[in-house]
């Protein structure tokens, strides 16, 4: 067994019957043959059982107290992951309506529901994976090798446990304690840093109603797609990265959602928490997660297109400067000081507490080298992530890129947020205006 770490622990603990906290992926493929969903079905099925990861469940262990560890599922069988439904019109409103189950906790804590068309000439699969299990980056991964020509057709290698994971103890000797004494300082100051620049952003809100409403469980998916070849003009007409560019075209989406709903965008500057990636690419095939953050705030309330970019990039900016090891999205971090036994207790207040210090969260989860993905011999046009909705919140937008599009992928309380297909159209308005005035 693999002890999970503090981090996987926490996200563990922190999900209820009614607030999964799980991650998706949805793909829209082109069917070559009016068969082509039961083949994927199969196929997945098939790849899924030489897929080393995707057979581990988390199980509690009685050492640590309260702690928990990967282990292989006895009697795993692909088939109790891999749910085939009935032809669907709306792929977008079924990943909805599907993200609000919670995963089987008995089991290896991961999904794929295939979804035919009602149309006959297409068909998606949503994937879905306890953010326990895996990060984005790792759940990316695990998707990989299921589609076709992918590694999960050959030998494959076998999940790395984390360094120092070994949950066995040992004893430091004389010559450690100098240098461990200086790191406990060390961690000791970087988890008051990060604490008190989550007072502070607890203590600066400028939402709106919309972000802040009670949640209910429900859940809802959109998408938009923007246009690679676009956000790049952007980019090199203006500076700084695609990244500030997406984040731009976020607030800008959202002040014209809050503006369409009779909100209104003036003094809002919602707080975005961005997930850093912190796995070593030399080693991608280490489980469980890897993560820190950015915690930066949305110009909203900014009525000039370039002056938000502007705003985005300069915030980012002075995030890059500080590092993914401080302020108030470096919160990730603080699970690493709080025992298991506190993760397991405390679980309920630690997700609500979420909402004190952010208000939405936008997270970009790359496919790399992904091109010409097919599976079942059907094309993939269309990827939608879905991230994670923590209790107390209300909207999440995922960021991938694929081919020659970017794609969003919206997902909200279905009851909090009612119009959410308002704030994708607004997304794909925003980045076209981006484009006419920056004079790219």
């Amino acid at each position: 067994p693999e002890p999970l770490s503090p981090l996987d622990l926490a996200f563990w603990n922190i999900e209820s019957a009614g607030h999964p906290l799980h991650m998706g992926g949805l793909f829209v493929f082109d069917a070559d043959t009016p068969d082509a969903a039961q083949r994927a079905a199969g196929l997945i099925a098939a790849r899924a059982a030489r897929t080393p990861g995707l057979n581990t469940r988390i199980r509690s262990v009685l050492f640590s107290v309260g702690g928990a560890a990967r282990a292989v599922a006895p009697g795993f069988d692909p088939l109790d992951h891999v749910h085939l439904t009935t032809p669907v019109r709306d792929f977008l409103t079924a990943a909805g309506i599907l993200m609000q189950q919670p995963l089987d906790r008995e089991r290896p804590p991961w999904a794929a529901h295939v979804l035919p068309g009602a149309d006959g000439a297409s068909f998606a699969v949503l994937f879905t994976f306890h953010h326990a299990h895996a990060d984005g980056l790792r759940a990316a991964s695990y998707v990989l090798r299921l589609f076709d020509g992918a590694s999960s057709d050959g030998p494959a290698d076998a999940p790395r446990p984390r360094k120092n994971d070994s949950g066995l103890l040992r004893l430091p000797g004389l010559r450690e304690l100098p240098g461990l004494v200086r790191g406990a300082v060390t961690d000791a100051g970087r988890g008051l840093s990060i604490a008190s620049a989550m007072v502070g952003a607890a203590l600066d809100v400028n939402s709106s109603p919309a972000l802040v409403s009670r949640a209910t469980g429900a859940r809802r998916a959109e998408g938009a797609v923007v246009g690679l070849h676009d956000v790049n003009r952007i980019r090199e007409a203006t500076g700084g990265t695609a990244n500030d560019v997406l984040l731009a075209v976020v607030a800008g989406g959202m002040r014209r959602w809050l503006d369409k709903r009779g909100d209104g965008s003036d003094g809002v500057r919602p707080r975005a928490l961005v997930p850093v990636s912190l796995r070593d690419p030399s080693d991608p095939t280490a489980s469980g997660n890897r993560l820190s953050g950015y915690l930066t705030r949305l110009p909203v309330d900014e009525a000039e297109p370039r002056a938000r970019l502007r705003a985005v990039r300069e915030a980012m900016q002075r995030n890059k400067q500080a590092g993914p090891a401080g302020g108030a999205g470096a919160v990730a971090l603080l699970a690493d000081f709080i025992p298991p036994l506190g993760h397991r207790f405390g679980g309920g207040l630690i997700a609500r507490s979420g909402r004190l210090f952010y208000d939405l969260l936008v997270s970009s989860v790359p496919l790399r080298g992904a091109h010409g993905l097919t599976l079942a011999n059907s094309r993939v046009r269309e990827a939608y992530p879905l991230a994670p909705l923590a209790p107390g919140q209300s909207l999440a937008v995922g960021i991938t890129t694929y081919e020659n599009h970017v794609f969003f992928g919206l997902l909200a309380d279905a009851v909090a947020v009612p119009d959410l297909d308002l704030l994708a159209r607004s997304i794909t308005e925003e980045a076209a205006e981006l484009v006419a005035v920056c004079g790219a």
